[in-house]
């Protein structure tokens, strides 16, 4: 129950040749459901017959210079081939 200066504890654990141990945060993006969940018309089919029949969309989480960056693209199915894309610093894309 004794309040010292965070300085005074760093000079004597310096004294006894104490050193700590800064464990990092594990990072976790789950927050459970939040929002509403879209209806599941694919199916799981991810195969298209013909350009421009399914397009799909996902968030990717990026860490560039101590940020996070967050990117959306747009990918059409039949060809494989990105039809639209946004990064953005927040995830509302």
């Amino acid at each position: 129950g004794v309040m010292l200066n965070h300085k005074t504890v760093q000079r004597l654990m310096g004294q006894l040749g104490l050193k700590s141990i800064v464990r990092p945060k594990r990072y976790s993006s789950y927050k459970g459901e939040v929002g509403t969940v879209a209806p599941n018309i694919l199916e799981r089919d991810f195969e298209a017959t013909k350009p421009d029949e399914k397009w799909v969309t996902d968030v990717t989480e990026f860490k560039v210079k101590q940020q996070k960056v967050y990117l959306s693209p747009v990918i059409d199915l039949f060809t494989q081939e990105v039809v639209a894309y946004k990064v953005a610093k927040n995830v509302r894309l």
